[in-house]
């Protein structure tokens, strides 16, 4: 088992190695760039805003019903929303939602291009095929990966405001109050500084399983799977040693 690790890691290490380099053409560089900007972070932006709006009502709703009572102010509920919404469920859980469908896009890709040999025909033609195929992937996520944190907490502020103004459960004086009470900027540059670690992760992680694919479409599935899993656990390894540092 660690041998196998141990193996692994290395490949991994070694793949990176040849995906950090000065790209042949920098205009199929920049090119290849937007394209996965817009491939794997303009086309979830989606997702994140229904799913941190949805997020932000119910969470604000559960603090209003559970937790407040007589003894505490009314801005609590808006307050724990916002601290929720800032430090944890923008960065680090929508970073887990976005390494099962980026992740799997990206080792899926990657693994069908392996499988149909033409990562072999970029090999046979001289091109560095690590760093055409991956490196663009890499800095295309994380160049969008913190617009969609930002992103997520804004529509999860708007889904605290529905239930304030369509559900009644606080009134938005109070919300309004909670959210400002004792706002500290440093928490959302935490969110955003978290965020580069965990893009890096989902995109270089999910690379090597995708190109190191070996075998036909079963493998293809397997790898995506492994992507997942495997970023999804160094996301929640590395959030536990960031969260310690930055705060």
């Amino acid at each position: 088992m660690i041998i196998k690790f141990l193996t692994s890691f290395g490949r991994y290490l070694m793949l990176m190695g040849r995906t950090f380099g000065k790209p042949e053409r920098w205009r199929m560089f920049f090119k290849q760039y937007v394209k996965e900007m817009a491939q794997l972070g303009v086309d979830s932006i989606g997702i994140v805003l229904l799913i941190s709006f949805f997020i932000g009502a119910v969470i604000c709703i559960q603090i209003k019903l559970n937790i407040q009572s007589a003894w505490m102010p009314l801005w609590v509920s808006g307050y724990v929303t916002r601290e929720i919404l800032l430090l944890e469920f923008s960065s680090s859980i929508m970073c887990l939602i976005l390494a099962g469908k980026v992740g799997s896009n990206i080792a899926s890709e990657l693994g069908t291009m392996r499988t149909s040999q033409q990562i072999d025909a970029l090999e046979i033609m001289g091109v560095n095929s690590a760093n055409y195929l991956i490196l663009p992937k890499i800095l295309g996520l994380v160049t969008v990966i913190p617009l969609l944190v930002t992103f997520s907490t804004v529509s999860g502020f708007l889904g605290a405001y529905a239930t304030a103004y369509i559900g009644h459960i606080i009134t938005p004086s109070d919300l309004t109050q909670g959210l400002q009470h004792d706002f500290q900027l440093w928490f959302l540059w935490m969110g955003v500084i978290k965020s580069l670690f965990f893009a890096f992760i989902i995109a270089s992680v999910s690379s090597f399983f995708g190109y190191t694919v070996e075998g036909g479409s079963v493998e293809v599935g397997k790898a995506s799977t492994n992507a997942v899993v495997s970023s999804s656990m160094l996301i929640l390894f590395s959030d536990l040693f960031l969260t310690q540092m930055l705060s």
